[in-house]
């Protein structure tokens, strides 16, 4: 009666009926290394998702929001990745089990759940420790309960493929300052706490696994750093996990891991950015290009392939892009296009001794404005009709060669996919309004009221007032601001806003204010008054212009003066008020 009840839900609910329990493995023999789902291989096709709307930082999380919007932001991604066929999506600990559920239920796509383990700091007893110590005892004991919190809250759960432990945290060993060069490796600081590291990593694993983990666990590390301490001392890991950017290949990762751990190899982040930092443009058909060749050698060296055999796939870096992670904490609506580190992988746009890596630029699909309740459109670049093709690829199907991944490669179309893309960026245009576009539009209604018992000021408005104010009793100010926005291309932005004047208040107390160029003005000429009319009923109010070029940031501004200690405007009495 159950299941005929659930089958009835599902039909009107519009959600696929999946086994409650599933049974992920890892299956090694002399072909190499498989992740078995189910009792069938399963090649991992794998995205890194997140869910950030622009004006937000690494503080959002999409998981503290209410149910009607993350099922909302679920709703619009997750099909688009079905769609390109992503099976797997990495997720940090902040998901709940109900939404890796469902997840999967609704679209069939597995979740990787991922602990940082200490990378960014830890809370050791009420006190923020930004530095991990993995030698320290309180901080080995708080990581193994981190651990085993994983298995308690999360195991079982449909959908749950893997767990994850770290994000690279070999990178973080260097902290403790420069490495001095003449210090063996083995005695350096770094080194040493790299085998703490490890040995956590390990017992974490012990840990889970006495728990019953009923998924497969992985490590991240950052490339084949300490790959020998590794092999060491993670002997109970299952997974090698490895981010890993190297631009057009691997290199010889795959054979390296073979040869010096023995375990299967899984790509937790790899990609390419879509900037070309030479040029200062958009980089689809590079970012293509990249991934293209990236993803032949994932299939190439999975088992029964014919090479290395340790290839479980990987997970794409990353689904969106990031506008907070150049400074993230300021120009957090701003796409910069500033390159903040070099690597010689990737030759497209990479100069010798200049940056050539763009953070807020690695997204298979750019990023649209999002609304009230922070639900936004992605639009895919050339790179997502490219990997559309790739995850049709089958390396586990009968028959499957090495020939045979090299000509489907072959076949994809990295142009087509660039103008398959081309719509999707014209869309991204017209939201945007590029070219120009209003910026602001206000309006400031304010009423003055002036009167005191002792106070010099007409009663009435006189028919030619030469002083202020003019008269007392009420009177109102109408202040309306209209802002025009350009952005010609990616790096260069310019914004122009102007003061309309309405009616202008004769009745304040204070005469220094912006809006009092736009009162009537009198003279007397022979003992005759003349309106002179409101001098100033259009002014300029500021103006910004920005270009982020290849070696240097220009950025230049007007501002209205500022009148006294204290005024908006210009701050630093830069203008001489007049």
């Amino acid at each position: 009666m159950r299941n005929i009840l659930q089958i009835f839900l599902s039909i009107f609910l519009f959600v696929p009926v999946f086994g409650q329990q599933h049974n992920v493995t890892i299956q090694n023999d002399e072909s190499g290394s498989k992740l078995i789902v189910n009792g069938k291989p399963f090649m991992v096709n794998g995205m890194n998702w997140d869910y950030f709307p622009i004006g937000t930082n690494y503080s959002y999380s999409l998981w503290s929001q209410s149910d009607d919007i993350i099922k909302a932001a679920l709703d619009r991604d997750m099909p688009l990745l079905k769609n390109m066929g992503v099976n797997a999506i990495r997720q940090h600990i902040d998901i709940t089990p109900k939404w890796i559920q469902y997840t999967y239920e609704k679209y069939g796509i597995y979740t990787m759940l991922y602990d940082s383990f200490g990378r960014y700091g830890l809370t050791i007893d009420g006190a923020w420790v930004a530095n991990t110590d993995y030698s320290d005892p309180r901080t080995k004991e708080i990581l193994l309960e981190e651990a085993r919190r994983l298995v308690k809250v999360y195991d079982k759960t449909p959908g749950l493929l893997l767990y994850l432990l770290g994000n690279e945290n070999n990178y973080g060993l260097f902290w403790q300052g420069a490495e001095t060069e003449d210090i063996p490796v083995e005695d350096r600081k770094s080194t040493i706490q790299a085998k703490h590291l490890y040995k956590v990593f390990n017992e974490a694993t012990v840990e889970m696994k006495k728990l019953g983990a009923s998924c497969p666990i992985a490590i991240c590390n950052g490339d084949l750093l300490f790959l020998d301490i590794i092999a060491k001392e993670c002997k109970d890991v299952d997974i090698l996990g490895i981010n890993c950017y190297r631009g057009e290949s691997f290199g010889d990762l795959f054979s390296r891991v073979k040869k010096e751990y023995g375990k299967p190899v899984l790509f937790t982040e790899f990609g390419s950015d879509a900037y070309n930092a030479v040029t200062q443009s958009e980089a689809q058909k590079e970012q293509a290009d990249i991934l293209l060749k990236n993803w032949a050698e994932i299939y190439l060296n999975a088992a029964g392939v014919g090479n290395s055999g340790n290839s479980l796939g990987g997970f794409t870096f990353q689904f969106t892009d990031g506008w907070w992670k150049f400074m993230q904490n300021s120009n957090l609506t701003v796409h910069d296009t500033n390159a903040s580190w070099a690597n010689g992988g990737y030759l497209f746009d990479y100069v010798e001794g200049g940056n050539n890596m763009n953070e807020e630029w690695f997204g298979i699909c750019a990023k649209g404005y999002p609304d009230s309740r922070g639900i936004y459109e992605n639009y895919p670049r050339a790179a997502y009709y490219v990997l559309k093709d790739v995850h049709r690829i089958d390396p586990y199907s009968p028959n499957t060669t090495t020939a045979s991944i090299i000509s489907r490669i072959a076949d994809i179309n990295v142009m087509g996919s660039v103008l398959s893309a081309r719509s999707d960026k014209a869309a991204l245009q017209s939201e945007k309004n590029k070219l120009i576009s209003l910026s602001q539009l206000r309006g400031d209604f304010t009423t003055f009221y002036t009167g005191a018992k002792n106070t010099t000021t007409p009663g009435a408005r006189p028919d030619a007032p030469t002083s202020f104010p003019s008269s007392t009793g009420f009177d109102h100010m109408e202040s309306f601001y209209v802002g025009i926005e350009s952005k010609p291309a990616e790096n260069v932005h310019a914004e122009v806003t102007v003061n309309v004047l309405g009616n202008v208040a004769e009745n304040p107390i204070d005469e220094i204010f912006y809006e009092n160029r736009g009162r009537a003005n009198y003279i007397n000429e022979n003992g005759e008054y003349i309106d002179l009319g409101p001098l100033e009923r259009i002014k300029l109010y500021s103006a910004s212009f920005n270009w982020d070029g290849d070696l240097f940031n220009l950025n230049a501004f007007f501002r209205k003066p500022h009148y006294h200690w204290g005024y908006e405007g210009d701050f630093f009495g830069f203008i001489t008020v007049r």
